[in-house]
């Protein structure tokens, strides 16, 4: 289990490298992204936000998209957050989302 000074480190880059890989891919697909402790990602057609944040009391990444919510934890092994039930990455779960919102494959 991470330490308060380790979930904010690993979040923080985690989310940081996210938002890099999602600031090369709006240009191509036509959405917005920002970042400041919280990323968010916003859609004009048709219209959505999707947000994903540290959530540092329960030592999560919190992923909010298409009316669900996802809570990925720490995977040492991995060294990622993923959605323990399904193994899935953050990236994997944003990657989707974005996909199903544009109804076309993105890549990150």
């Amino acid at each position: 289990m991470l330490d308060p000074q380790e979930f904010q480190l690993k979040s923080d880059e985690a989310l940081g490298k996210l938002h890099r890989a999602l600031t090369k891919a709006a240009d191509e697909h036509g959405f917005d992204t920002d970042f400041g402790g919280t990323l968010t990602i916003e859609f004009e057609e048709p219209p959505a936000k999707f947000v994903i944040s540290p959530n540092a009391p329960v030592k999560q990444v919190w992923v909010s998209a298409h009316q669900k919510s996802y809570k990925l934890d720490w995977d040492a092994a991995r060294a990622e957050f993923v959605v323990p039930e399904t193994g899935m990455s953050l990236k994997q779960v944003v990657e989707d989302a974005v996909a199903k919102q544009l109804g076309e494959p993105v890549a990150l």
